[in-house]
């Protein structure tokens, strides 16, 4: 069967057309609203553009947590539910260990004076605030002599790439890992010098391990932020100026002159500026009444004025930025017209679960911090080497769900009486200090004798 080049051209570029209709471009799942293609925050985006890049969106976010008053809510409520009053750092004797009665007590006093020293309260909230801020938070320890140890934060911008290692892909971002292990961190690149990884944490956050840098938290809804900031600012000027215009006089067949010389017969003050322009003012009192003569209408544009219209747009915004922090609307507009606190913060709601994850990260790095506070005590001749067999620590947060005080007080009493729980779990729980206790309730048996 003979064919034409006529034909074979024709199948070709219904074939060809074919083809380009169901290609997908790999690179639009890195192009933001603008158009604007940005590079991966790993391995293969380790150029300095992508560091610019990254650089760029952290500004961003800095600027929605520093001005926004939506982006500034959602993070306070995160913070509030993820720390809250704060948790508390225990140390307990390891099970099926056999321990000297004093040596939980020694390092639960390293742990109170590394609690103290470093503020860890407001340290812990600030911790939670960079990671969302700036997707990522250093901290660097320093010990003392004495086996102290002291936190401080560095910032993002403080970890780079210094010129001589720009060739090296293991050193992309100023972090050094193992050349074939991202997730190994060797040493970091502070202000261009070296400091090695074991005096650094670095908290990561919206990223997956093998990522470098982290993302702040309203990287995907910055663009919402600024819309919605935008829009309650215009609803806010419009209705201003709508409201200030009491009414409008419309004189249908007066000249200017004769408008001029209505106003000015009719105004109740003549206040004169200080360029020269007179302002002829007129007070309408409660309930007034006005007769129009013949050819001259009232018009009041306040009334025009449908702010609902506005409202609900501003709402979808808000909607979708709050699903993205996967909290309810109300924790992040402060509107609770439309929601139920008692059927939201339940154990089984999206809200707590996503604040128990969170929660349970924070302890885990936590976790680690206390640790290096403990290995520095050992350092120092403060606690035996072996402390970590025999020791362990325990970390708890504060409760997410609001429950029954009274019906969980007796399930405890309960669970105590039958020989489950011990005091000092008890007193944990309650948010209180055992040992703390027992000597308050000593001194208090002694005041009475």
């Amino acid at each position: 069967m003979n064919t034409s080049p006529n034909e074979i051209e024709t199948r070709l570029t219904e074939a060809f057309n074919s083809l380009l209709a169901d290609f997908v471009d790999p690179r639009e799942a890195f192009a933001g609203t603008d158009g604007q293609l940005w590079n991966e925050v790993g391995e293969r985006g380790a150029s300095p553009m992508a560091a610019e890049r990254l650089a760029d969106i952290r500004q961003q976010c800095r600027q929605l947590h520093f001005e926004n008053e939506f982006a500034i809510n959602g993070v306070e409520n995160r913070t509030s539910y993820i720390v809250g009053p704060g948790h508390s750092y225990s140390a307990v004797v390891r099970k099926r260990t056999e321990a000297p009665d004093t040596l939980a007590g020694e390092v639960q006093r390293v742990l109170d004076d590394f609690l103290f020293e470093n503020n860890w309260h407001d340290r812990q909230q600030e911790i939670v605030r960079r990671q969302d801020r700036d997707g990522e938070a250093f901290l660097r320890f320093f010990a003392g002599r004495d086996g102290t140890t002291r936190v401080r934060f560095v910032e993002p911008e403080q970890i780079a790439t210094p010129d001589h290692e720009r060739g090296n892909p293991a050193a992309s971002f100023g972090i050094v890992t193992e050349p074939h292990d991202v997730e190994t961190a060797l040493g970091y690149y502070i202000d261009g010098e070296w400091t090695d990884a074991v005096e650094i944490q670095h908290r990561r956050a919206n990223v997956d391990r093998n990522v470098k840098r982290g993302l702040p938290l309203y990287t995907p809804v910055r663009n919402n932020l600024r819309r919605a900031e935008k829009l309650l600012r215009n609803m806010s000027v419009v209705a201003e100026i709508q409201s200030a215009i009491a009414l409008i006089r419309k004189h249908r067949s007066a000249t200017r002159s004769g408008v001029e010389q209505f106003v000015a017969g009719s105004a109740d003050q003549h206040a004169t500026q200080s360029n020269g322009q007179i302002h002829q003012l007129t007070r309408y009192g409660p309930g007034t009444i006005l007769d129009a003569p013949a050819g001259i209408e009232y018009d009041f544009p306040a009334t025009g004025v449908d702010a609902q219209a506005f409202v609900t747009i501003l709402q979808a915004e808000l909607r979708a930025i709050a699903a993205r922090l996967v909290m309810p609307e109300f924790m992040f507009t402060s509107d609770a017209s439309n929601a139920n606190f008692a059927s939201t913060m339940v154990a089984e709601g999206p809200a707590v679960r996503m604040f128990e994850r969170l929660q349970a990260s924070l302890q885990r790095a936590d976790c680690n911090v206390m640790w290096r506070v403990v290995k520095n005590a050992v350092a120092a001749g403060r606690l035996p080497t072996n402390v970590q067999d025999l020791v362990d620590i325990q970390i708890t947060a504060p409760p997410l769900v609001a429950r029954d005080a009274l019906r969980d007080a007796r399930v405890w009493e309960i669970a105590h009486a039958n020989g489950l729980i011990s005091p000092q779990s008890w007193s944990q729980r309650l948010g209180l200090d055992y040992d703390q206790e027992q000597k308050n309730l000593a001194m208090h048996r002694s005041s009475l004798k």
